[in-house]
C-alpha cells in the first residue's frame, strides 16, 4: 500500500497527527471546532457548510458520512435489537466505515484499526453465556487464520506469476478481522462478495470512468462492505442460497 498524504499545514511541522489527534479542527485555519459546532450533521447546518472563525468553506462530505454512519446504527440495532451484539456490532460497522474512506483517499489501511478490530473480534467471541456473540471461539480463531492466509495465498500466487503486488497487507488483514468477528464458515460468503462488487465496480470504472485498466484500485472498501452485510444477513443469505440450489 502507499504511503498515506501529508498532514494538514498546521500540523505538518511534525505535531503528532492521527485518528484521535489533533481533536475536530477546522481544515482552513486549522482552529479546534467548539462543541456546540461539532454535533453530527447538526453543527454543519447550523454553520451553513463554513467555519465559525475563518469562514472556511466545509466539505458536506462531514454531513454524509455523519448521516451514513447513523444509518448503519439503524440497521444494526433492527437487526440485533436491544443487545450486546448491537453494542458490539457498531463498533465493528463504524470501524470498517473508517477504514473504507481512509482505504478509497490514501491506498491504506492503518494498523492501529485493522488490528484492534481483529483482537475485538476474538475477545466478544469468548464464550460469553455459552457462546460468543457471533460466532463460537473456535471458529473466530480458525476464522482469523483462514482469512489472512487465503488472501496472503492469492497475493504470493499473483506476485509468482506477474511479478506485481495485487494487493497491499492491509487487505489481509482486515479480512482476519472480519473473520475473526463473523467465525471462518461466513468466510467464502465475504470473500464472493467483495469479489463480485469489486469486478463490477472496477470494471465500470474502465468502461466509463476511463480508469486505466492498470489503475491501482483499493480492495478494502469492498471487503468492508462484504463484511457488514455478512454480520448483518451472512445467514439469511446463505439459507437463500441453500434455498434456491439445493432444493
Amino acid at each position: 500500500k502507499s504511503h498515506p498524504s501529508p498532514p494538514p499545514p498546521h500540523v505538518a511541522d511534525g505535531s503528532r497527527f492521527d485518528l484521535w489527534w489533533p481533536p475536530s479542527t477546522c481544515p482552513g485555519c486549522g482552529r479546534a471546532i467548539a462543541a456546540q459546532h461539532n454535533l453530527p450533521v447538526v453543527g454543519f447546518l447550523w454553520l451553513k457548510g463554513r467555519c465559525a472563525r475563518c469562514r472556511a468553506k466545509i466539505s458536506a462530505r462531514y454531513p454524509v458520512v455523519e448521516g451514513f454512519a447513523a444509518i448503519l446504527a439503524l440497521a444494526v440495532a433492527y437487526v440485533f435489537g436491544p443487545s450486546w451484539q448491537t453494542v458490539a456490532a457498531l463498533g465493528f460497522a463504524w470501524t470498517l466505515l473508517a477504514l473504507t474512506l481512509i482505504d478509497l483517499d490514501h491506498k491504506l489501511l492503518p494498523d492501529s484499526l485493522t488490528l484492534p478490530l481483529l483482537w475485538a473480534g476474538l475477545l466478544v467471541n469468548v464464550p460469553f453465556d455459552g457462546a460468543g456473540l457471533f460466532a463460537p471461539l473456535s471458529s473466530s480463531v480458525i476464522g482469523a487464520a483462514a482469512g489472512y492466509l487465503s488472501l496472503w495465498s492469492v497475493y504470493k500466487l499473483f506476485k509468482l506469476i506477474t511479478g506485481k503486488e495485487g494487493m497491499g497487507y492491509g487487505d489481509f488483514k482486515l479480512l482476519a478481522a472480519i473473520g475473526a468477528w463473523l467465525g471462518w464458515q461466513l468466510l467464502p460468503l465475504v470473500i464472493l462478495l467483495s469479489a463480485v462488487v469489486g469486478s463490477v465496480v472496477g470494471i465500470a470504472l474502465i468502461v466509463f470512468g476511463g480508469r486505466w485498466s492498470q489503475t491501482a484500485i483499493p480492495f478494502g472498501p469492498y471487503l468492508a462492505a462484504a463484511g457488514l452485510i455478512a454480520m448483518l444477513w451472512g445467514d439469511r443469505l446463505v439459507q437463500l442460497y441453500q434455498t434456491w440450489f439445493f432444493r
